[in-house]
């Protein structure tokens, strides 16, 4: 008798394990919907980049997007199609800092990439660094020589991880309590002030990018990406015109965020027992 309750036991325990698990696993699984955005492909694993933090859409190729790791990384660039899928690897001649996002957008020399080397959680630094190199091919070995924005707040250092870029003007999102919205522009000098130019009211901002018309700008927290007219921000306005909540696709650690046209993408760090970093891609019915 005792022999059979150890067994009913040792069945019910088993039994309540697996239910549980089956729990945790349903209440893990991502929503396939984000308002009115539904998924199209993802998430999709990014093995190779653990720390995926910023994310642009390709200037040469519109069904690339490009991304990187945070700091303690190398320099490197990785492509991604829109389904995640990495198809190249591209180094930066330059030593990677801290960095926090990546932007597209025209320059110069036709197609730039600019990268942001802005974080600064202790607040130290004196100045941060934005490079700018020609948008490579995914198959490059590396990019062309990078040119460099030595930059500084006119109001002091600030902790940053987003970034975008319209024209000649680059604008760098705080991530604090408020976003503070700083602004620059290129002139042809390697010397970049950014002064403070509004405030967006948004707490821990981890990525901003213009869309490839460069006419809207998303910008993104773990909880929700909010859209912005592009001309409302640099005319000083800083009402969205749009928000979309992003908790049901349960990212690990929400970062990235690129927009062209109807597409929404996002990237996310990996946790700590799964290291890669996730991708997932959404077509959205925006508001015109």
């Amino acid at each position: 008798m005792k022999r059979r309750a150890a067994v009913r036991l040792g069945a019910a325990a088993t039994t309540c394990v697996v239910g549980a698990s089956l729990i945790v696993a349903w209440a893990m699984r991502p929503d396939r919907a984000a308002g009115p955005c539904v998924v199209i492909d993802g998430p999709a694993l990014l093995p190779d980049i653990p720390e995926a933090s910023g994310l642009a859409v390709s200037r040469r190729d519109p069904n690339l997007l490009w991304s990187h790791n945070d700091s303690g990384n190398s320099a490197v660039l990785f492509a991604l199609d829109t389904a995640g899928i990495v198809r190249g690897q591209v180094r930066v001649p330059v030593r990677s800092g801290d960095w926090e996002d990546i932007s597209a957008a025209r320059c110069p020399a036709g197609d730039c990439l600019y990268i942001a080397d802005i974080g600064d959680n202790g607040l130290t630094r004196r100045g941060i660094h934005i490079y700018r190199v020609p948008e490579p091919a995914p198959g490059d070995a590396e990019t062309g020589r990078a040119e460099v924005f030595n930059a500084t707040y006119a109001d002091g250092p600030h902790n940053a991880e987003a970034m975008f870029v319209a024209g000649a003007e680059i604008f760098i999102v705080t991530r604090d309590r408020v976003g503070g919205l700083y602004r620059s522009t290129i002139t042809g000098s390697s010397e970049l002030r950014f002064r403070r130019v509004g405030q967006l009211g948004l707490a821990a901002v981890t990525d901003a990018e213009a869309s490839r018309d460069e006419k809207s700008v998303a910008v993104r927290t773990s909880h929700e990406v909010v859209f912005y007219r592009t001309a409302d921000l640099i005319e000083g306005s800083d009402i969205p015109y749009f928000r979309v909540a992003i908790d049901g696709l349960k990212e690990p650690q929400g970062e990235g965020v690129a927009v062209d046209g109807r597409m929404l993408y996002l990237a996310s760090e990996g946790r700590p027992w799964k290291r890669a970093g996730r991708f997932v891609s959404l077509r959205c019915d925006f508001p015109r």
